[in-house]
């Protein structure tokens, strides 16, 4: 019975060190990705706040349908681990879920290309100021050609992630951090040579970008020897309609949930805007200081899917319960520590967004302090909704968690902050007790419906336990 306990006691810390092996090069990368952004909006801000309000409009609108399409493409990563898992020298199989995922990639970015080219009279709509929706429209215009290769590049690393070799999409990810500085400071400004375009010149820069972060993970998995066996690319041109299915089967979920928590986010700056200015600019505070923690999270999300998946596709139920308990139980611990961190030091971390110690800032710095009371109970939950959700694509469960997702984002979250905010009077932080609630209404259906896997059939086939060493 000792020997038992000790072999499963290893089993356990074997899986927490293959899952943070896995999640550490992902959530770097997502970091690169988000510090890309980060270095437009400074870039553009240095041309002036009217350019960057409008470069700032083009993006969010631009990451609403990219988020959709990322989404899509996701489903890449829970199909290949669970054909790897089923069979570890797996090639054909593979290749036909690159191949069908890509051309996903091409039959999403076809019609958001239609609509983003219509961007003006989108922002005209939604009641923005003619000129800003203008100069926006012509931002977007140059930054949507990079949309198709960012996908393209999102399946090659997902393709990258399953096979558990995610260390070259992080090279990749941190060339292309300092790709992008160095083109879109030259585009926008008129250096080394290159024409200043202004916000043009934003978007040709991040477009390239993505080409380049692409054309990398090309030459990568075409010639390194431990990806190039698949050949990727082989035969791309082939019809595969049930894998194409699949795909979509699987991806349209994923996209649709992901789309919902972005525009409850969304709705949230909306409901701020109804408060007032002082409101907005604490908001931004905390949802970045939120966001810069979310991508720990994420990546262990990420790399849930991949471990859970893999334990699914040999029939490992024990396999798949150490996977995704593994996953959650670090990623919410390290939720729990930032939620102290910002109970702890909450002036410290406004501070680094703005002068703490002007009189004309107190009103922000007051309601800021507010909100990041809130975000610390909101980062627990937020870090399980999203492993949760991650275990359960492990398991390709997508359509009840995406029901769950408009359940808790939109009827409780954006509820709750209605009533909170403007019937009962609590304003700002009445939003983000909302967006709480919401999260943490989703995080428990995911994780219910994760602990009754067995008994709603998810692990159908599955052996009971793994073979023993």
């Amino acid at each position: 019975m000792h020997a038992l306990v000790a072999h499963d006691r290893h089993l356990w810390r074997a899986e927490a060190r293959a899952t943070a092996s896995l999640a550490y090069p992902i959530v770097l990368t997502n970091v690169a990705q988000a510090l890309i952004h980060a270095t437009d909006v400074v870039l553009l801000g240095w041309v002036g706040a009217r350019t960057l309000a409008a470069g700032t409009l083009g993006i969010n609108l631009y990451f609403a349908f990219l988020i959709f399409g990322m989404g899509l493409v996701t489903a890449a990563s829970p199909m290949i681990a669970r054909e790897l898992g089923r069979k570890a020298h797996s090639v054909r199989d593979v290749r036909r879920t690159v191949r069908q995922t890509m051309w996903a990639a091409v039959a999403i970015a076809v019609p958001i290309w239609a609509i983003t080219w219509n961007a003006e009279a989108i922002l005209l709509a939604f009641g923005q100021e003619p000129g800003l929706a203008r100069d926006a429209a012509a931002f977007v215009r140059s930054l949507q050609w990079g949309l198709l290769p960012y996908l393209l590049y999102l399946v090659l690393r997902n393709f990258l992630a399953a096979l558990e070799r995610p260390g070259w999409s992080l090279a990749v990810g941190i060339a292309a951090v300092c790709v992008n500085a160095i083109v879109n400071y030259g585009l926008i400004f008129g250096k080394f040579g290159l024409p200043a375009l202004g916000l043009m010149g934003a978007g040709i820069g991040s477009s390239l970008s993505n080409l380049f972060m692409f054309a990398s993970m090309v030459l990568v998995v075409t010639f390194h020897p431990r990806f190039r066996r698949y050949r990727l690319f082989g035969h791309f041109w082939r019809s595969d309609w049930e894998r194409f299915r699949e795909v979509w089967k699987l991806g349209l979920p994923i996209a649709v949930t992901l789309g919902l928590e972005v525009t409850i986010f969304n709705a949230a700056v909306f409901l701020m805007g109804l408060i007032g200015a002082s409101s907005i600019a604490a908001h931004a505070i905390a949802i970045q200081v939120a966001a810069f923690t979310f991508m720990v999270p994420m990546g262990l999300a990420q790399a849930a899917t991949v471990r859970v998946g893999t334990a699914y596709g040999r029939n490992d139920r024990e396999g798949i319960t150490r996977a995704g308990w593994t996953a959650f139980a670090l990623g919410t611990g390290f939720m729990t520590l930032m939620a102290l961190v910002i109970w702890s030091i909450p002036d410290t971390l406004i501070a680094a967004f703005l002068d703490t110690k002007d009189p004309a800032n107190a009103e922000v710095v007051a309601l800021a302090a507010a909100f990041l009371s809130v975000a610390a109970l909101f980062q627990i939950v937020d870090g399980a909704q999203v492993i949760g959700a991650g275990m359960l694509r492990g398991l390709h469960d997508t359509r009840i968690p995406m029901i769950y997702a408009a359940i808790g984002y939109w009827a409780v979250g954006l509820g709750t902050s209605i009533l909170l905010a403007f019937w009962a009077g609590w304003d700002g932080v009445g939003v983000w007790t909302g967006l709480a609630a919401g999260l943490a209404a989703v995080s428990v259906l995911m994780i219910w419906r994760w602990t009754r896997r067995e008994r709603l059939g998810l692990v159908d086939g599955c052996a009971s336990s793994a073979p023993r060493p």
